[in-house]
């Protein structure tokens, strides 16, 4: 019995010690992946100083990635609104009364004309209210019955005309969605209502056009803009805004807000957009981030490092 006991023990001591190792290595394993995902400590910060440094919250979530061309464009007058004003009859200018630049009203008296055949004087007007873009008189001038006396322009409207190289032209059609960019800013959104059917023999590109409300005379005819197009979007499990993207220990993080504070997250991107990314792990539903303001927390991080700041 002695013996029996003896042998029972000795088994013990030999496999407690290899199956406590094995624990404490799964356990070290675990832990070692969450150090991974949060990298850094955690930074304490207050409502208030939250809204002080425009730190503002959102809920991880599904979102939409857009996949987008990037194309030249021009703002042009819109056609449809455009009239081209001749004389009646040819003869020699009396009176001009507009100018380039100014506003007219349907049926204003835009010069007088002293006809050759009757030698009267008779009024050009425009039926059509707008601006006045072109103008071909001047006082003494001999004119003739086909040439072209003012251009007035309603402006209220005006077209984006977006050049389509023969390479994207299977990308782009009537309905997609355009973001109308001056410089970097984003101005404007329309839709695609046109796409030329031929395309022009000297750069080989088509036109896509979108139309645009300009009542406060914003647009003007001449600006180059750039055109994002949406060709295709697909929505993802989670996504995010990009403004909430820092890195921090050389790992892309988002700082989520925890019981404690905020903690800076390591993340793994997918797909992504000029607004959003896809979030693949690291980031789940539910959770909330930082969505602007977010360098704010990293340099507290950091300040922490040195002994001065809210980080823990």
């Amino acid at each position: 019995m002695k013996h029996a006991i003896l042998i029972t023990f000795f088994c013990l001591s030999c496999i407690l010690p290899g199956w406590r190792h094995a624990a404490g290595v799964e356990g070290d394993a675990h832990d070692e992946q969450n150090e991974q995902n949060e990298q850094g400590g955690i930074v304490q910060i207050s409502a208030a100083e939250l809204e002080e440094f425009g730190i503002v919250l959102a809920t991880a979530g599904p979102g939409t990635i857009s996949t987008t061309l990037s194309v030249p464009g021009e703002v042009r007058p819109n056609a449809d609104r455009l009239a081209h004003i001749v004389p009646r009859y040819a003869g020699i200018v009396s009176e001009v009364h507009v100018a380039v630049g100014d506003r007219v009203r349907a049926g204003e008296v835009l010069a007088l004309v002293e006809s050759d055949e009757s030698l009267t004087e008779f009024e050009v007007t425009t039926r059509l209210a707008g601006t006045v873009i072109e103008k071909h008189l001047t006082p003494g001038e001999a004119v003739d019955r086909g040439a072209q006396a003012f251009v007035i322009a309603d402006l209220s409207t005006v077209w984006v005309d977006l050049t389509i190289y023969q390479r994207d032209l299977a990308q782009v059609h009537v309905g997609q969605e355009v973001e109308v960019l001056v410089g970097h800013t984003a101005r404007a959104r329309a839709n695609i209502s046109y796409v030329t059917p031929v395309l022009d023999e000297q750069t080989r590109s088509a036109t896509a056009r979108v139309v645009l409300d300009n009542q406060d005379g914003w647009w003007r005819p001449g600006m180059f803009v750039t055109g994002i197009v949406t060709t295709s979007s697909t929505v993802a499990r989670v996504a995010l805004e990009r403004t909430a993207l820092q890195t921090v220990e050389d790992y892309l993080c988002v700082f989520v807000q925890t019981g404690e504070g905020f903690a800076p997250r390591q993340i793994e991107t997918g797909r992504m957009d000029r607004s959003h990314v896809e979030v693949l792990d690291g980031l789940s539903p539910g959770e909330v981030y930082a969505v602007e303001g977010a360098f704010t927390l990293k340099a507290e991080l950091q300040k922490s490092s040195f002994g001065d700041g809210h980080g823990h």
